[in-house]
């Protein structure tokens, strides 16, 4: 048997592979069953994250074997250990919380010492591998090596992306969060890595982080489109972070838990989506909220509109029904988002627009436009001249992101309270007659809605254990 050259000949296996030994080939074509199995079971448990049961597998296969091979001892304790250290990843003890008390770590361990103590071991398991063939079982050795090797990069892929989730949990108390820079971090990680655990037996492994990256990203690119008012990209984007989180749903919803009781018997239950899947869903949860309120206007045109308040109101939180309340409880004449597109080039209006259509750039107050105003969806344009002036005029104190504007005209017998919840966008409320600007039911609901409208908020859940 042998293999094409190019003037149409057959070479012999042995000119291909020059370096491998007969019995190496031979043993590369027969399966090893029991070992490869394991390996397989074990990833496959990974990747499903039932880190417990995957860590209780390979410490009982260590117990029981009887091989003489100390590669495959060593490599089955480091999957114990990468087990334990996947379910404190996914916990996001990283920042804080304490690790269970069963755990191998100690409590003061960070993610980053867990996953360096955890990529020695891989290294050694690695060089355990590396000497020239004539062992028990070459090929078994070749292959612990090889995974060992692709495992070192996956835990050092997990060690940069659990660096990211601590300047994500950091920027909760930041009044802006530059989502695209954090989407750049993520891309160039994944450039990183993407090809470095590629091995089918670690391809559990590799889909749970990939689906994992990929969702945050869609998220953080979500955040970063809808604060720039882009319909089409943050629609796709959120589109893409929800399919993907269902799926790997499904995941724990075959999964089933049997927990043992003190005094006998025994129960079952579904197993629980860890910390790290489900602040994924709350950030996802967050941002339809905001999508939701950024795009009313293009998305009431596709519902009538009781079934528009129906499916806002199962957004958490339901913008549009706070706003509607709100002028209801203390009746003020308008409550609006303003955004403010000077500079914007491709700006064309509310929702999608064909990339070719054509339409007049915006001109004075049309370059402000209303991306949701109450009550009756139109902008009031007799109060839009003083709206943008006071916008130009009070800019450096609504630029703090901090500060809520009160303006009274007596001309106009009307009072503006204004505030910034992020660059572009201005928070407006205006009532007939005079209001003072002390006035704290107000100040206190323009401030609750702009920080909520940031959404750096959900931020501060990531850390697990709080109300974010």
């Amino acid at each position: 048997m042998g293999r094409c050259n190019d003037s149409g000949g057959l070479v012999p296996l042995k000119q291909v592979f020059p370096m491998m030994s007969e019995s190496v080939r031979d043993e590369e074509l027969r399966p090893v069953p029991k070992e490869r199995a394991i390996l397989e079971s074990f990833f496959t448990q990974l990747g499903m994250l039932s880190f417990d049961r995957a860590k209780d597998y390979v410490e009982k296969e260590k117990d029981s074997s009887r091989s003489g091979a100390a590669i495959w001892a060593s490599l089955l304790a480091a999957l114990a250990h990468l087990a334990a250290a996947e379910k404190a990843y996914h916990n996001m003890t990283l920042l804080g919380q304490k690790l269970g008390g069963q755990s191998f770590f100690s409590r003061k361990d960070s993610i980053r010492t867990i996953y360096t103590s955890l990529h020695n071991e891989l290294k050694k398991v690695v060089s355990m591998g590396r000497h020239p063939p004539g062992g028990p079982s070459p090929y078994l050795e070749e292959l612990l090596s090889h995974l060992s090797e692709q495992l070192c990069h996956f835990t050092q892929a997990r060690m940069e992306i659990a660096d990211l989730y601590e300047k994500v949990h950091s920027l909760s108390s930041q009044k802006t969060v530059n989502s695209e820079e954090l989407v750049s971090t993520l891309e160039s990680i994944l450039q990183k890595y993407s090809s470095r655990f590629h091995h089918p037996i670690l391809s559990r492994l590799e889909g749970s982080f990939q689906v994992e990256v990929d969702v945050l990203t869609q998220l953080l690119r979500c955040q970063a489109e809808i604060s720039k008012w882009c319909f089409l990209p943050s629609l796709l984007n959120l589109h893409g972070a929800h399919t993907k989180l269902q799926a790997w749903g499904q995941a724990f919803e075959r999964q089933i838990e049997t927990r043992k009781h003190l005094f006998g018997g025994q129960s079952q239950r579904t197993a629980q989506p860890p910390h790290l899947y489900l602040w994924l869903q709350r950030l996802q949860g967050a941002l339809l909220a905001k999508f939701s309120f950024y795009f009313h206007e293009a998305l009431s045109r596709q519902a009538p509109p009781a079934d528009m308040k129906s499916l806002t109101a199962h957004t958490s939180p339901d913008y549009f029904g706070k706003l509607s309340a709100f002028i209801r409880k203390h009746d003020a004449f308008n409550v609006s988002l303003v955004f403010d597109n000077r500079g914007s080039e491709n700006f064309q209006g509310h929702g999608y627009h064909h990339p070719h259509s054509y339409r007049e750039a915006p001109k004075g107050v049309d370059l402000f436009p209303a991306v949701v105003s109450l009550p009756g969806g139109e902008r009031p344009f007799a109060h839009w001249p003083n709206v943008i002036m006071l916008m130009s005029d009070r800019a450096a104190e609504l630029n703090t992101l901090e500060k809520v504007v009160h303006f009274y005209d007596d001309k106009v017998q009307s009072t503006y309270f204004l505030a910034r919840p992020e660059p572009n966008f201005t928070f407006l409320v205006i009532f007939d007659g005079r209001k003072s600007e002390k006035d704290s039911h107000v100040v206190a609901f323009m401030q609750e809605i702009c920080i909520s409208l940031r959404n750096s908020k959900p931020f501060s859940s990531l850390k697990p254990g709080s109300k974010g």
